[in-house]
């Protein structure tokens, strides 16, 4: 192997030295004084010119055009990774296209069986044609195996987000969304025009979502299935704490200073907040960490785990991205993150837990239990004028995704009486339609003080069902090609850009094809620049509407529950903790005020779990569970339970002897109260 000449570069310019330093102290975990040998002894380590490359080896030129024609051999690019999904799914005789639509429209027809509405009909061919042309069959079928297998399993599952606007997730029982009850924009979800991946939350039950990964794992492997990566980078805080331990200075200061710089980037802002602590800006080392917390803000500080997002391949995944071990043994994780993956085409499904699923199914199978009724989501009984009367008088504790303050002061002026209505409420308590302005003219509107103008029809159509206010990012999407001349894959990147409008300025661009669009088809400026104002107000804190109408689904279940079932829906809440606003206690005073019968920790009855019990009055009462006793674990309450199938206990000491727990315990349950039986 011939000699060449290359510089060990860490930065590519000399002044950049100085953070190089600061960074292998914070590797290292000591100040860039006690670096020692750890530290380079000068500033050479930096990109250099051609010119100064032959200086340095003008005893040996020969090596420089042999480092070039290595350069030049080096020609490998991302674009030759392929991707390829998993294609076992596919019987044999079948294509993965073919295999898809006959799930569809089989699925389709259990959906609706008393026949598939034209609308549906138009939208599943169209869906279908569009996930042929860009080659995502194996990845609806991947999907698709994920939830029959937790169905199989009786684990509550439910797809939500952007991938509820498809009607073929809704035929293979991924989305709960019905496309004929509510607008759908396919694009919104996969788009030709955008060239990326899609992407499909799907929510389990919060406490059996690793039912799920086990079976991803089992059935494709470590080498071909893994977890998607989540790169931490620094902020203000984490900048100024990290190099102000790399500049020595003590704990407590650089404590004091971290905490006083949330929210501030520009070096005026850091010398104002320095300041106000006492700390001199000015000073040699003030400046150096001034200069030094400017330059590492936005820097990769490690890699964290993506909470649900799995990727799954047909070739091992070493193939085609760097993998390390995952903390939990037998498990793999990507070292690139969502956005990484999207840039490549690399899909991932994220497996996501939701506590109200898992109450949700406690509930169900409690009310199973007590009455013989099985219910399911689909089958709970729909838009029961008593349920919204509850949510009109805001008796909404414990119910899902309404039962924020800001939720319940917003429901008596909203007054919602059918499930549309649940949908607008689950979107327009966000920082988005509030920042755009929005929540006012809706209401106004709603209640008969302001009337609704729309400059055409075909704005109408749009946003007939929001009263004029654009509420939703498809409604955003679909005004932009209704009214501007877009295309779908433009008006989504329109969406996008809004988000991102501070960070990139790219939104000019569509701000002046936004007003030369509207102008072009009749609008006034004045409506276009209103328009704008609005979409760009929310941005990427608007809801899609088919988020919002998955979360509205879950919403009037949970509603439904705890009107006609509330000593169940407290027992499911309660035994699906920790989740929602509300402590243990509050709930159980909301659920006494609507008259269930709430009993304390018995040892001679209690299970670990809360519940329920037959009432003198004929109802259900709740019984605490041992699960409510601080410091009582789980393996306690079941040698309680274990060693009662003997019979009741006649004392403290017969609890001691036949459960064999130690006095400790034993005073914590007397403490509690629990033997008064």
């Amino acid at each position: 192997m011939p000699l060449a000449a290359v510089n060990g570069v860490y930065y590519h310019v000399p002044e950049r030295r100085y953070l190089q330093d600061v960074l292998t102290a914070v590797r290292h975990g000591c100040p860039v004084a006690e670096l020692g040998a750890q530290r380079f002894a000068n500033g050479e380590r930096h990109l250099k010119s051609a010119a100064e490359m032959l200086a340095l080896f003008a005893e040996a030129p020969d090596l420089i055009p042999r480092t070039l024609e290595i350069a030049d051999r080096c020609t490998f690019s991302l674009d030759e990774l392929k991707y390829d999904y998993p294609e076992e799914l596919c019987p044999a005789g079948e294509t993965l296209g073919s295999y898809l639509a006959k799930l569809t429209w089989a699925g389709a027809a259990g959906r609706y069986p008393q026949g598939i509405p034209d609308k549906v009909r138009s939208l599943l061919e169209h869906e279908l044609r569009l996930i042929a042309e860009l080659n995502y069959a194996a990845y609806f079928l991947t999907v698709w195996d994920l939830v029959r297998f937790a169905r199989s399993r009786d684990i509550l599952c439910q797809g939500r987000g952007s991938a509820a606007n498809s009607a073929v997730c809704f035929c293979l029982g991924v989305t709960s969304v019905d496309p004929d009850r509510i607008d759908l924009l396919f694009e919104r979800f996969v788009s030709k025009e955008r060239d990326e991946a899609p992407d499909i939350d799907i929510d389990f039950e919060h406490e059996r979502r690793e039912e799920v990964l086990q079976y991803i794992y089992e059935k494709y492997g470590r080498e071909r299935a893994g977890m998607t990566a989540e790169v931490i980078t620094y902020r203000p805080r984490s900048a100024v704490r990290d190099v102000g331990k790399a500049l020595g200075l003590s704990l407590d200061r650089v404590d004091t200073l971290a905490k006083s710089v949330d929210h501030v980037d520009s070096s005026e802002q850091l010398a104002a907040r320095f300041r106000e602590t006492g700390f001199d800006p000015t000073s040699r080392i003030g400046r150096q960490l001034i200069h030094l917390v400017r330059e590492i803000l936005g820097f990769p500080r490690h890699l964290s785990q993506h909470v649900g997002g799995m990727v799954l391949t047909q070739r091992p995944l070493c193939e085609l991205v760097p993998i390390e071990n995952a903390s939990m043994p037998g498990r793999t994780v990507l070292q690139w993150d969502k956005d990484d993956l999207d840039d490549l085409g690399i899909l991932k499904v994220d497996c996501l837990a939701l506590g109200m699923l898992t109450a949700i199914r406690r509930a169900l199978d409690l009310i199973h239990q007590q009455t013989g009724d099985r219910h399911s989501l689909a089958t709970i009984p729909a838009e029961d004028p008593a349920v919204y009367a509850m949510i009109q008088q805001a008796d909404t504790i414990g119910v899902f995704q309404i039962e924020s303050r800001g939720q319940m002061s917003m429901l008596p002026r909203l007054k919602p009486k059918e499930f549309y209505d649940l949908v607008i409420e689950v979107a327009i308590v966000r920082p988005g339609p509030i920042q755009g302005d929005m929540v006012h003219p809706y209401l106004r509107r709603r209640n008969g003080d302001e009337q609704v103008v729309y400059p055409s029809d075909a704005v109408r159509d749009v946003l007939k069902k929001t009263l004029g206010v654009p509420l939703f990012q498809e409604q955003a999407m679909k005004l932009a090609v209704v009214a501007a001349g877009f295309t779908p894959g433009e008006a989504d990147q329109l969406r996008r850009a809004m988000g991102a409008w501070r960070k990139t300025g790219v939104i000019e661009k569509f701000h002046q094809q936004l007003i030369a669009g509207m102008r072009a088809n009749g609008y006034t400026d004045e409506f276009a620049e209103r328009l704008y104002n609005q979409i760009r107000g929310f941005g990427e804190y608007g809801f899609p509407e088919s988020h919002a109408a998955s979360f509205a689904l879950l919403v009037y279940a949970s509603a439904w529950i705890k009107r006609y079932h509330p000593a169940v829906f407290l027992t499911a809440l309660l035994n699906s903790q920790p989740m929602g606003f509300y402590a243990p206690a509050q709930l159980v005073a909301d659920a006494r005020k609507h008259g269930v019968e709430v009993r304390p920790v018995d040892i001679q009855r209690s299970e670990w779990d809360y519940t329920l019990e037959h009432s003198d009055n004929g109802s259900a009462a709740v019984r605490l569970g041992f699960r409510q006793l601080s410091g009582v674990g789980h393996d306690v309450a079941s040698r309680i339970v274990a060693a009662r199938e003997a019979g009741p206990f006649c004392s403290l000491l017969d609890v001691m002897q036949r459960t064999g727990l130690r006095a400790g315990t034993l005073s914590r349950l007397a403490r509690a109260d629990v033997c008064q039986s």
